[in-house]
């Protein structure tokens, strides 16, 4: 007996934020959540800042152009964390 899944949407819907963590909403109704520790950038930000995102790659992307910073859908599903200064 198989168990039928709706169709995945993984584009972003909304994002929040607490003090500890990214909270990522997307179109099919789940919610990522990762820590702000992982990116470096959003967690030095002012919560000004942080509401200051829009979608990039066509919705599959978080951008906030004054950090100059981007965070996937893909690499939150897979836990991935900003990649060190050093390695940029």
């Amino acid at each position: 007996m198989g168990i039928l899944a709706s169709a995945a949407d993984e584009r972003v819907k909304a994002v929040r934020f607490d003090a500890d963590s990214i909270h990522v909403d997307l179109m099919d109704g789940r919610t990522i959540s990762a820590p702000l520790a992982w990116y470096p950038r959003p967690r030095q930000a002012t919560p000004e800042q942080l509401q200051r995102w829009e979608t990039c790659a066509a919705g599959y992307g978080i951008h906030w152009p004054e950090l100059d910073e981007d965070i996937s859908t893909e690499g939150l599903l897979r836990g991935a964390s900003a990649p060190r200064e050093q390695d940029r």
